[in-house]
């Protein structure tokens, strides 16, 4: 009785981590917020360096699934984009970019980097967390001009 009674017990532990585990990954819109503030900030300091660890997800600028990218304002190529898709964007224009709908979140990305500088337009779009590359789902980006670049940090809801 008392083996099954451990038994249980640690069953429940383990269901109950695996529930626990993918939530403290999830990001929420003021930590994407508080990470574009800190990403402007360092684009600001050094662009070039930021963008190299952006693109790394080194110095914070990878938590769990929250990640900084960055367009140049000009043709709205990727130069930065954090997290596990660095190299399928990077180098890309973000215009043509669509979502699982059909929805141009490219587009709208591009016209919010057109913005005035310090400026933070929000742009709804479905895209894939980096855990689960195969089902997007729905995101909240958050960008703003720099200078030369406008960056953005998302949150999937």
């Amino acid at each position: 009785m008392r083996g099954l009674l451990i038994a249980v017990v640690s069953a429940l532990m383990l269901t109950a981590n695996a529930f626990a585990e993918p939530a403290a990954t999830l990001g929420s819109a003021d930590e994407a917020k508080a990470m574009l503030k800190r990403a402007i900030a360092a684009v600001r300091a050094d662009k070039n360096q930021a963008i190299g660890m952006f693109n790394r997800g080194e110095g914070g600028f990878l938590e769990g699934d929250l990640y900084p990218f960055c367009i140049q304002v000009s043709d709205g190529l990727i130069v930065a984009q954090g997290g596990p898709l660095t190299d399928e964007f990077v180098g890309r224009s973000i215009r043509p970019l669509t979502d699982a709908v059909g929805k141009a979140y490219g587009e709208e990305i591009f016209a919010a980097a057109q913005g005035p500088e310090g400026e933070v337009t929000e742009v709804r779009y479905s895209f894939p967390r980096p855990s689960d590359k195969s089902l997007p789902v729905p995101k909240i980006s958050f960008i703003q001009p720099v200078g030369d670049l406008a960056c953005g940090v998302g949150y999937y809801q």
